[in-house]
């Protein structure tokens, strides 16, 4: 199927097409072939008329056009980025019939090479692996987050792909909430959500009804609810003027805070849990909390007020020990503790409630639980009380059915397609028949070193509580280990832990062969021995809603309105570069598998059977569709407003559209109860009860317990005194994003220019820098045993002595000597080679970044 003819892409007469990217839907303006603009996307007069909400005397509309990111309105930078790669590559010293060298990995230089061969050696490399250990000998997996739509998405085109070929998956973690995950599901149930709680109507509960919010670990102006960016920030300007008075808990004084804060509370990194027990002592002691909500809505209570009354281990929790361990003053905490109790507070625990740094920590599982327990203890539900990060929760139809990227697109057999499945699509979805699979997280371990072992299966384990208690060994038996990789989109090496490892996995004898399938030279492109190269999102067809997750994530909506975009390809494939879905249609011929891949279809024939199944053919014709490119979905004139866990507050059956609850061998009646053992929160979890009675690290009441990595760790803090903490980055979106060339690269608190390069930031307290003798704009060397790094000093007052703060997920990688030697200075500043790979405790295979000590020094040798 062909929408246009091709002279639409060479003509001198300026065209203008409609995309949706990570960050939101655009405009894109067009001459001769070329991109000449890209605009946030701007609703006309015949769309969805916007919905207000009434709220103190005040009136809040929905802006007429969206609010995308700084690093897509420089989209234009980013397709035409230096580092875009153009042409199938061939490592130089690679010889599939010879000598693969793997040693030289990331140092061998590429040549370039026809796509007929680039794709005759991957399909034959498939065959030879297949044939000497079996399918389950190849290993794959997609970046966490890809060009946007549902067909090009990674759980879509990429799976469909490799479940027809045979593969072992690398199954990804909830890295960016890992707390959540594997805390606070043992409190409120939520498994289906991956722990994170449903946001239905906060905005409007929040304006009409919240007096204060509690931002812990947050700072929704930065992660924006994943894929929504500025679109909230007008919600927290309006919450200002509303009167609603903000606390921001975090050792960095964060970008919302800066902007919109009352109060800035910093605690030692991993010391979170000390200051919620001091806080849940004062409640206690003074009779400050919803004694009737608790004694009905609640279980196991006096278990937890034992432990923070010490009456179990002997130590109270009282402000004044809290502030010995967290170092904030206990006249602080008592006096928080106090107007949290007298004013309807709703408590932001993370972006996207879940995704702050104390989650991602050691035992963040145990600060996520309490956050639970905290805001129950106030009344969760009750008007203004509710977990509500400000970056979700506006009035929305859901009645109007379009599928969200995790429902599977054309590969079908996702666990969250409940929609997307019955409506027949795909015609025939295709399962993965290979039973192993591998933890992301110790990937590196289980190429390098067999056999590994973690808890937890089954990538989001978003089918049951129990999943979380499985234990799994690789290789399983009767599979082989991996000797070949496959990978799809941007780089690991800036997102995992401690990700020397995967360099030197990547140069590991036993890997035989690694194919990076991407649209930019980035660090692990540098490490494969075929490179496809890939066209961005503008350069080919796909359909998708802006900021729609569904399946894990049902209903997150962090934007003002839902619109639903044809993603029309907008200019050729720059160079040689094709689309994913096309790549993947190649190999699949040369395999004999071509129709069962296809089923006879081209990308925009998918986009069309998509848009089939979903509700738009109710609303508009597919010609008015690709006219226009875009739907957005109206609010009905009689929306009713229906707050997330109102129903539960008030014992009443459930009444939004979430998928649960549901709980193994306990019926829910009526849609009463939450999807606990109970059915109601649980000060002590029965589900953890159930699996380990005596578990220390994750005990039945939450605990707090002392950091593996931290300023408790007596003999490592006198080697590395500072503790780092790496929060999702701000002004770009993982690797993608950076070192792009984009103009994003040129904003001072994102990287900084010095003799010619741009370097990483880190931050750093006045009295640090002056104690390293380390000026603002000094470069310094960041190390620990893990890693090296040269970044660039940021002297500020908004950093918590003792403590340094730089961004995860650069894209930067430049090895300054042999890479993956942990005393080799990367001058790209990856700082997630200096972050532990250790799990978060011994029963949850989490990622805990948030655990890590570092020296900072001056660096004055060559750079």
């Amino acid at each position: 199927m062909q929408a246009d003819s091709d002279k639409r892409y060479s003509t001198g007469d300026e065209q203008k097409f409609v995309n949706c990217t990570l960050s939101g839907p655009v405009s894109v303006y067009t001459r001769n072939g070329k991109i000449v603009r890209v605009v946030p996307l701007s609703y006309g007069k015949d769309d969805a008329e916007p919905w207000s909400i009434e709220a103190r005397g005040q009136r809040y509309t929905r802006p007429d056009k969206a609010a995308v990111s700084c690093w897509v309105q420089g989209s234009k930078q980013y397709v035409y980025s230096r580092q875009r790669l153009l042409t199938p590559l061939k490592r130089v010293d690679f010889d599939p019939n010879g000598k693969r060298n793997p040693q030289n990995r990331g140092k061998s230089g590429y040549e370039a090479i026809s796509w007929n061969e680039a794709l005759s050696i991957v399909a034959n490399e498939i065959v030879r692996v297949k044939q000497t250990y079996g399918p389950s000998a190849i290993a794959v997996t997609g970046s966490s987050h890809d060009s946007w739509g549902n067909i090009g998405y990674r759980m879509s085109a990429l799976e469909r792909f490799w479940n027809l070929v045979g593969c072992t998956w690398i199954d990804h973690n909830p890295e960016s909430w890992e707390g959540f995950f594997w805390g606070a599901i043992h409190q409120w149930g939520y498994y289906w959500r991956l722990g994170q709680p449903p946001a239905y109507d906060l905005l409007q509960d929040t304006f009409q009804s919240t007096d204060m919010i509690v931002f812990w670990g947050a700072d929704p102006t930065t992660t924006s609810g994943d894929y929504a960016w500025n679109e909230t920030d007008t919600w927290r300007f309006h919450m200002r003027e509303l009167g609603i008075k903000f606390v921001f808990i975090d050792p960095f004084c964060n970008y919302t805070s800066v902007i919109s804060g009352d109060k800035w509370i910093a605690p030692r990194p991993g010391t979170d849990c000390a200051l919620a027990l001091a806080i849940a002592f004062v409640w206690i002691t003074e009779g400050r909390y919803d004694k009737e909500y608790v004694e009905a809505r609640t279980y196991g209570f006096d278990q937890w007020k034992a432990y923070v009354l010490g009456e179990d281990d002997g130590v109270p929790k009282t402000p004044q020990w809290a502030q010995e361990v967290c170092g904030v003053d206990a006249r602080d905490i008592i006096a928080l503790a106090r107007e949290w109790a007298s004013k309807r507070t709703t408590l932001a625990a993370g972006g996207r409630s879940g995704m702050g740094h104390p989650g991602r920590a050691a035992y963040g599982h145990e600060w996520a639980r309490m956050m639970v327990l905290l805001v129950t203890m106030q009344g969760l539900g009750k008007p203004g009380v509710n977990m509500y990060s400000t970056t979700g929760g506006a009035p929305a139809d859901w009645s109007f059915y379009f599928p969200g990227y995790a429902d599977g697109g054309i590969a079908g057999g996702s666990s969250g397609a409940r929609e997307l499945g019955p409506r027949g699509f795909p015609d025939r979805p295709v399962q993965g028949q290979i039973r192993q699979r591998v933890n992301r997280s110790v990937f590196p371990e289980a190429v390098m070193d067999p056999p590994v072992s973690w808890t937890g299966v089954y990538g989001y384990y978003g089918q049951s509580t129990q999943q979380q208690f499985m234990r799994c060994t690789f290789p399983f038996e009767g599979h082989s280990p991996i000797k070949m990789l496959f990978r799809q989109g941007s780089s690991y090496i800036g997102t995992m832990m401690n990700t020397n490892r995967w360099v030197r996995m990547y140069r590991h004898p036993n890997l035989e062969f690694a194919v990076n399938q991407t649209i930019f030279d980035e660090p692990e492109a540098r490490h494969a021995d075929i490179v496809f190269p890939v066209c961005t999102n503008f350069e080919r067809w796909d359909i998708g809603e802006w900021a729609r997750i569904s399946g894990y994530s049902r209903h997150l909506n962090p934007v003002n309105a839902r619109v639903i975009v044809l993603q029309q390809k907008c200019i050729e494939p720059l160079g040689e570069s094709k689309p994913d879905y096309q790549i993947y249609s190649l190999l699949a011929e040369r395999l004999g598998l071509k129709r069962e891949f296809t089923e006879g279809r081209d990308d925009l024939e998918w986009v069309k059977r998509m848009y089939e199944v979903s509700d738009l053919p109710k609303v508009m014709s597919w010609e008015q569709f690709q006219k226009k490119g875009y739907y957005v979905v109206p609010v009905p004139k009689d929306y009713q407003y229906k707050p997330a866990f109102r129903w539960f507050a008030e014992d009443r059956a459930k009444d939004n559209p979430d998928w649960g609850p549901s709980v193994v061998d306990r019926p829910i009646n009526d849609g009463k109860g939450l999807a606990t053992p109970t059915g109601k929160i649980e000060f002590e979890s029965q589900s953890l009860k159930a699996f380990d009675p005596n578990d220390e690290e994750r005990p039945l009441v939450p605990h707090y317990i002392p950091s593996w990595e931290g300023h408790t760790s007596t003999e490592l803090v006198k080697k590395y005194p500072l503790q780092l903490i790496s929060p999702h980055p701000r002004f770009s979106f993982h690797s993608q994003f950076d070192a792009k060339d984009l103009w994003n690269d040129e904003i001072p608190h994102h990287r900084r220019l010095k003799d010619g390069y741009r370097y990483w930031v880190i931050r750093l307290n006045p009295k640090d820098a002056k104690a390293r003798g380390v000026a603002d704009g000094d470069l310094v060397k960041v190390s620990n045993d893990r890693g090296a790094i040269l970044a660039i000093a940021t002297v500020t007052p908004r950093m918590l002595a003792g403590v340094a703060h730089s961004y995860s997920s650069g894209g930067g990688y430049d090895p300054m000597g042999e890479p993956g030697n942990p005393k080799t200075l990367d001058k790209g500043g990856t700082v997630n080679q200096l972050t532990s790979s250790r799990f978060n405790s011994k029963h949850c295979s989490g990622m805990a970044p948030g655990s890590c000590l570092v020296e900072i020094e001056k660096w004055e040798g060559a750079h």
